[in-house]
């Protein structure tokens, strides 16, 4: 069993279009995504517009956390996002192949959780399913079906991570658009 996930939320507003990065280490986001939230560790991160009072501040034009680390040392702890409405972030990269970036999808307001999902050509690079179309379960509920298990997701980046990680009937196969 994995421990808690920890959640990274912005202390003051986190302005629209800033990056934080480059991601290192092996990008794998969404490997360990899971339709629940385990309750875990906070940590907030500061960014432009802080009042004084809270002792924050920008080195070298980036975004610093409450003990003054650089985002290379938190942004690995950065959740995926399961859905586009709780999605904060999005990861890019200039190049194919090249450095990854996460980069605000709109203003983050204060206490607000940092997530992050694929930008389409990022997915589409990792082979990652850009789309995921819902079905509604017999209380009228959205829900995601694996084309290959048939395993059953509340949340389409739930079923697209598990698609490309975990999926043993997918063999690797790009994920199908089928309607249903």
């Amino acid at each position: 069993s994995r421990a808690p996930a920890i959640s990274v939320s912005a202390e003051s507003c986190i302005p629209a279009g800033l990056r934080l990065g480059p991601v290192p280490g092996i990008f794998k986001l969404g490997k360990y995504l899971s339709d629940r939230r385990e309750p875990g560790p906070k940590k907030k991160v500061f960014s432009y517009e802080v009042p004084p009072v809270f002792q924050v501040r920008m080195v070298r034009g980036e975004l610093v956390d409450e003990a003054g680390s650089s985002a290379l040392e938190w942004i690995g702890l950065i959740r995926a996002a399961r859905n586009s409405q709780e999605q904060t972030l999005e990861a890019v990269a200039d190049l194919p192949g090249g450095q990854i970036f996460y980069r605000a999808l709109r203003d983050v307001q204060p206490g607000e959780e940092l997530t992050v999902w694929y930008s389409n050509p990022l997915a589409q690079w990792f082979d990652i399913p850009v789309t995921a179309t819902p079905t509604h379960d017999e209380k009228g509920e959205e829900r995601y079906i694996c084309w290959y298990c048939w395993r059953t997701f509340k949340y389409p980046n739930s079923l697209k991570a598990h698609v490309h990680f975990h999926c043993a009937l997918s063999h690797g196969r790009p994920f199908l658009h089928h309607e249903h």
